[in-house]
């Protein structure tokens, strides 16, 4: 037996979905996407399809999100000069953050909170480089303000940024939602800031070397909410000076406008007089506005017409070289123009190369039947990508892999939980995760062997969405045992779901990296559902059976699309030999539902399963002791056999013993309850109450039971973990305490012991309100005259606990944790962990902040 001497944690997946906010999305010139997922900004790198980290600090959602420098501002930075790269963040309780990531240690650090906070939501963040180290950069906010900033980066990493506030615009209760920032053509250092939003105009103010900002004119044209924003690169060519300015609408329709060079402020006075009488020719021309000693004019370029709902976003692709000329880089602005609508569809726009007439030259979209629109439109740094996000929290991502000719092919992305995540469990064969989310799915994780530049990685995507509900899921219990994978969900429904896993699914799990785990659990010839279907309402799902499989995959593949919301299609459950992308997950891997529990009053909350795979527990929101009982149902039959009665308020979680003799749970009202459980029969349950402490000052959230013990610990809201043992003796049962550990910082929100193993002492995971995770090792001690062995009911000479190890908060949730699972170890691997160095254990969370997160606990 060895001891826990040093241990060390490492974060290898994070699953997590995007923020349904139209600017939380942004692409760096470092080739890394950044995200708003829930208080954090979330960083996810496309090549390798993985969220690299997560940002905490924000205490809001994070609403918007803007890279300095930007893709664009490569025309007049020198990106490889610079050792670091920076990062703004907007939330929704009006604070900005400054964030800054050195490339070539892959390592992140917060460098300021922005000191002037806005007193409502920040809407949207827009920056531009000056140089290599100076910027600008402007934040609109529902509290009817637009702050600008100048901003001074370090020269070297792990300075300070110089802040400086240039001005305050005030814009009154028509709110701005969009903003763009560019430097005028010239070598003035002139500015120019677009502004639009709910007034359906867009505002244009000018500066004059970093002076104020002054309004400019005003362009008039969309007939709704004005949503998106963006600059060309200024362009010199044939003695003129333009820039261009696009914007997209609640009106379906995108402007191009062109802001070019007019005259000087000498010819100009000659005529204007006659041009402000000539009302006409202005209106036709376009407004004009002075800026120092030169005079612009704004005309309307084009008129987009092609997405059927709101254009949300609108962007130029980044600029290209063009020449190399007395080692300057010659940078020239692509006519293309990407757009993002809510009616699914992304379009690429372009000039026909005869008559300049903007076409849309590409149109990719999602055709599945849950995505309900794009939120956003992003450019990868090289114009060659192009990212989308979606109304559920989705990233589409399309690639152009044609060499001569564009050919725009979907690639795999990250996907996670749009909600916060309730519950999670390791499969019964330990192959994959299962978490359930009040985005009304529950969704499956696996780890996939993927090749990389020759090198077999193993990387972790969602592979199966098996429900997808009209209501909020609250808790599952994965059912242990012989048999199919099946698990049972309980949501904000007084209806308990049994879902069973379908061939297809099966057929799938055999090519991920742990496919060959569990493999004698199930005969997959026995099972003749190929998937399941959703019901119009988006509560039942049916089955596919494989007879028939042949007939309805026909029917769906020629099926019209075009019909809407209307009809829904049918799924197409296939065998998957890749990660899956999200049209695929969304529709065809859903399980089917093959039994309801009815018999509670109330949404279901909390659910757990024995380890025999036996009998499933479920309890209830309750405000009394009668609705606050527990149900055991019994599985296969799924009969009631039980009603366990000991708690007045909600019961928040329960656990078997892991030899099953005991079922505990705690509850709102400050108890925890044993119960002995006895077979009395086949289809009949013993139990009786063994004991009820009024355990902790607050509710208790979680509980959880030694492996090796009958002992356990209950996390409370009053931020104390108590360790308790079932003292047995022949004619009855009591529970003492046996440990309380010091106060945490936080409320403690899960627990979680350690899977029985060869060491000699276990390890605690605890779990707070405040996204933080602990690992403590606890020492229970028995000493018998035989040596020294471990009993379930043995005298405890010492009890010892310390903490090991606090995870990093680059690890951690941002949110409250809402439970802890340690990855079940076999006889044989703990036998192989043990004799190999370092040791390797598993541990997942899942939480508030919408996130799932699994990692490896190395044991040198």
């Amino acid at each position: 037996e060895r001891s826990f001497d040093n241990i060390d944690v490492h974060g290898i997946f994070i699953g997590a979905g995007c923020n349904r906010v139209v600017n939380t999305v942004a692409w760096g010139p470092s080739g890394l996407v950044a995200f708003g997922a829930y208080n954090a900004v979330a960083i996810f790198q496309p090549q390798a399809a993985r969220i690299l980290t997560t940002l905490p600090g924000h205490k809001d959602i994070v609403n918007c999100v803007e890279w300095l420098p930007r893709n664009k501002d490569i025309y007049k930075c020198d990106y490889g000069s610079l050792e670091e790269q920076f990062l703004l963040s907007g939330s929704a309780d009006g604070v900005i953050m400054i964030w800054a990531y050195l490339p070539s240690h892959n390592k992140w650090r917060r460098v300021l909170q922005v000191p002037k906070s806005h007193e409502k939501g920040v809407t949207c963040i827009a920056g531009a480089m000056l140089n290599n180290l100076d910027g600008l950069f402007a934040s609109s906010s529902s509290d009817g303000t637009v702050y600008v900033w100048e901003v001074g980066f370090p020269s070297q990493s792990g300075g300070d940024c110089n802040l400086s506030m240039l001005q305050t615009i005030h814009v009154g209760t028509r709110t701005m939602v969009s903003l763009a920032l560019a430097e005028l053509p010239g070598n003035a250092a002139d500015w120019i800031l677009a502004m639009g939003g709910l007034d359906n105009k867009v505002h244009l103010y000018v500066s004059e070397r970093k002076g104020k900002f002054v309004p400019a004119c005003e362009l008039k044209g969309h007939q709704d909410w004005i949503r998106s924003l963006d600059f060309s690169i200024p362009a010199i060519a044939e003695g003129r000076m333009e820039i261009f300015v696009t914007s997209s609408s609640q009106d379906k329709t995108i402007r191009i406008w062109k802001i070019s060079f007019h005259s000087s402020l000498s010819d100009f006075t000659e005529e204007a007089q006659s041009i402000h009488n000539i009302s006409l020719k202005t209106y036709i021309e376009g407004p004009i506005f002075k800026l120092g000693t030169s005079v612009w004019q704004v005309s309307l370029e084009s008129l987009l017409v092609g997405h059927e709902d709101w254009v949300y976003s609108v962007s130029w692709q980044p600029p290209l070289k063009s020449c190399i000329d007395n080692n300057n880089a010659c940078w020239i602005q692509p006519q293309s123009i990407l757009s993002a609508s809510m009616d699914r569809t992304m379009m690429i726009w372009q000039p026909e190369r005869k008559t300049g007439i903007w076409i849309n030259d590409v149109t990719v979209g999602e055709l599945s039947h849950s995505a309900l629109g794009f939120y956003g439109g992003l450019w990868s740094p090289k114009g060659d990508a192009i990212l989308a996000h979606g109304y559920g929290g989705s990233f589409h991502l399309w690639k152009n892999v044609g060499l001569s000719v564009e050919d725009w092919q979907p690639q795999l992305v990250p996907s996670g939980h749009s909600a916060a995540v309730l519950d999670l469990g390791w499969a019964k064969s330990r192959q994959f995760i299962l978490s359930a989310s009040h985005d009304q799915t529950t969704r499956i994780f696996a780890p996939w062997e993927r090749h990389k530049d020759d090198k077999l990685e193993i990387s972790w995507h969602e592979i199966a969405r098996p429900q997808v509900h009209g209501h909020d899921i609250n808790c599952m219990a994965i059912i242990k045992g012989e048999g199919n994978h099946r698990y049972v969900s309980g949501a904000d429904e007084k209806v308990g779901r049994v879902f069973e896993a379908s061939l297809s699914f099966l057929r799938t799990l055999q090519h991920t990296a742990w496919g060959h785990l569990g493999k004698q659990d199930v005969n997959n010839e026995d099972i003749q559902i190929l998937g399941a279907n959703m019901s119009a309402l988006g509560l039942s799902q049916k089955p596919i059976y494989v007879q028939g499989s042949t007939t309805r995959a026909s029917v769906a593949s020629s099926q019209n699309f075009s019909d809407g919301m209307e009809t829904i299609p049918e799924a197409v459950p296939v065998v998957l030999t890749e990660p899956p992308l999200e049209e695929n997950l969304s529709w065809n891997t859903l399980w089917p539902e093959s039994h309801k529990l009815y018999g509670h009053g109330n949404e279901l909350f909390a659910m757990c399963c024995n380890h025999e795979g036996k009998i499933v527990a479920t309890a209830c929101k309750a405000q009394s002791s009668n609705v606050a009982e527990i149900w055991l149902w019994q599985v296969g039959s799924w009969k009631a056999i039980g009603r366990l009665h000991s708690h007045a308020l909600t019961v928040t979680q329960m656990e078997f013993s892991h030899d099953d003799h005991f079922l505990l749970s705690v509850s709102r009202d400050r108890h925890f309850s044993v119960f002995r459980l006895e077979k009395n029969g086949i289809d009949e349950v013993k139990h009786e109450l063994v004991a009820r402490h009024d355990a902790h000052k607050r509710i208790i959230w979680s509980c959880s039971w030694n492996a090796r013990h009958h002992v356990f610990a209950t996390g409370s809201r009053d931020r104390m973990v108590k360790i308790w043992k079932i003292k047995e003796t022949k004619s009855e049962s009591s529970v003492t305490e046996l440990l309380i550990l010091p106060q945490f910082s936080s409320s403690v929100t899960a627990v979680s012991w350690s899977p029985r193993s060869n060491f000699k002492d276990d390890l605690v995971a605890v779990g707070m309100e405040s996204g933080l995770i602990d690992i403590w090792r606890v020492s229970l001690q028995v000493m018998t005259p035989g040596g020294e062995h471990f009993q379930p009911c043995q005298r405890f000479d010492t009890v010892t606990a310390s903490r090991i190890i606090g995870l990093d908060i680059y690890l951690c949730h941002v949110a409250t944790v809402h439970r802890l699972v340690w990855r079940e170890i076999s006889e044989s691997e703990s036998r192989m962990l043990v004799n190999s160095s370092p040791t390797v254990m598993q541990l997942a969370s899942c939480g508030a902040d919408h996130t799932v997160r699994i990692f490896n606990v190395v044991i040198a």
